[in-house]
């Protein structure tokens, strides 16, 4: 039953294309083609095996776990109240 303005499940079709937009945005992201035999920022060899499974890399693994640490705080609220996401 639709209460107000919207329709029924106007709400899960809204998610839904959050989710897709972020998928797309993610997939826009990622690097393709050869990647690099030296790490460019520590200039250390990346393995092959490395090179096969993550086509375009760039980065060897350390210097890869550093920079996700760094994107992991990105500052969205993920546990806050509905309210405090609205602000």
């Amino acid at each position: 039953m639709a209460t107000g303005w919207a329709g029924d499940g106007a709400v899960q079709d809204q998610i839904d294309a959050t989710v897709k937009d972020a998928i797309e945005r993610a997939r826009s992201q990622l690097r393709s083609g050869p990647g690099l035999t030296h790490c460019e920022e520590c200039d250390a060899p990346i393995p092959e095996a490395r090179r096969r499974a993550v086509p375009g890399v760039r980065l060897c693994v350390e210097c890869q776990a550093a920079h996700d640490d760094d994107d992991a705080h990105s500052g969205y609220n993920r546990r806050g109240s509905k309210d405090s996401q609205l602000r």
